[in-house]
């Protein structure tokens, strides 16, 4: 029986298909883009592959900046957030520079299309006191046990969940108290791991012994001895907080933003900051962060030189003052 022949539109789309899975490709083996990345962008682009369909547009080429303006305003009536609209736009840009090196498009019709500003409040932040009481809890089980390492090290060194579930046995230095973690991009850093974390992720590498066979490389097992992978350690830190009252929901990205905003509270360093997060931006920091108002008028006032000077400057005429005051 012969085959239904193919639409025109059919192989347009299959086309469009093929391109994309080379595109990922590129991603994965010449830019070593991480494995998330890879999965968002395909299904950004399988998105605009499909909505491309609806529209009758048979090849990339077609697309003008128009459009994609159009497919980015759809996506937010839709009710996507603008950090989810602004990936569709980077994964779209990307893969148009991508078209073009190959020879297989002229323009990059993204190029000026910017997304909707986030007007998403910032991430909640626990202050000092509340952290101490989550993590001073007594662990009641083995479980609890890797739980409670996974929390202390998030806080310790501000890890991203996807750092902290693809970490090995040897990426730990507790002789230096260093982890090395690999990022975004699959950028490698050096962390510092305070006392506490270490303390933690003893107590944890006692039990593990117990539940993995000998060549498992991951720090942080399941129950069945496996990789923990990311909708268990959500999971088990919501548990947590519920178990011991904690007054807001505990996430990983709770762990990592609470770290930031209490070294750069304590510090002032946003530099130093950045580094530690791993952000290619400093900007990224910035609106990760944030301090209170007092923090930074004071971290001005001791660093700024024309603050320093105006301060002095100040103390002289009070002094002066009182000396007059006293000669009166």
């Amino acid at each position: 029986m012969a085959s239904e022949p193919v639409s025109p539109r059919h192989a347009s789309s299959t086309e469009r298909d093929a391109d994309v899975r080379r595109f990922l490709r590129y991603l994965a083996s010449e830019k070593r883009s991480s494995g998330n990345t890879c999965e968002h962008y395909g299904r950004d682009l399988d998105r605009l592959d499909e909505w491309c369909r609806e529209q009758g547009i048979e090849s990339w080429s077609q697309l003008s900046q128009h459009h994609i303006r159009r497919y980015a305003a759809l996506q937010a009536r839709r009710g996507c957030a603008a950090r989810t609209i602004a990936r569709h736009l980077s994964a779209i840009r990307r893969f148009f520079t991508f078209l073009i090196r190959e020879g297989g498009q002229d323009d990059n019709p993204a190029l000026d299309v910017r997304p909707p500003r986030n007007q998403r409040p910032l991430p909640g932040v626990m202050d000092v006191d509340q952290m101490s009481h989550l993590l001073e809890q007594t662990p009641e089980d083995p479980l609890e046990i890797r739980d409670h390492a996974m929390m202390e090290l998030m806080y310790s060194s501000g890890l991203r969940l996807a750092e902290l579930v693809s970490l090995d046995r040897y990426d730990i230095d507790p002789e230096g108290a260093t982890i090395r973690v690999t990022g975004k991009g699959n950028k490698t850093r050096i962390l510092p791991v305070g006392r506490s974390a270490l303390k933690a992720l003893a107590d944890w590498s006692r039990i593990r012994s117990q539940l993995v066979s000998a060549d498992e490389p991951a720090v942080f097992v399941s129950r069945h001895g496996t990789r923990i992978n990311r909708r268990t350690v959500q999971a088990r830190l919501r548990r947590w907080g519920q178990h011991y009252h904690s007054e807001q929901g505990i996430h990983p990205h709770l762990m990592r933003h609470s770290f930031a905003s209490h070294i750069l509270e304590s510090s002032g360093d946003l530099r130093a900051v950045q580094e530690l997060l791993g952000h290619a931006d400093i900007a990224t920091t910035q609106i990760y962060t944030h301090l209170d108002f007092q923090h930074l008028a004071n971290v001005y006032d001791q660093a700024h030189p024309r603050a320093r000077s105006r301060r002095r400057g100040r103390a002289r005429t009070d002094q002066a003052g009182q000396g007059e005051g006293d000669s009166q």
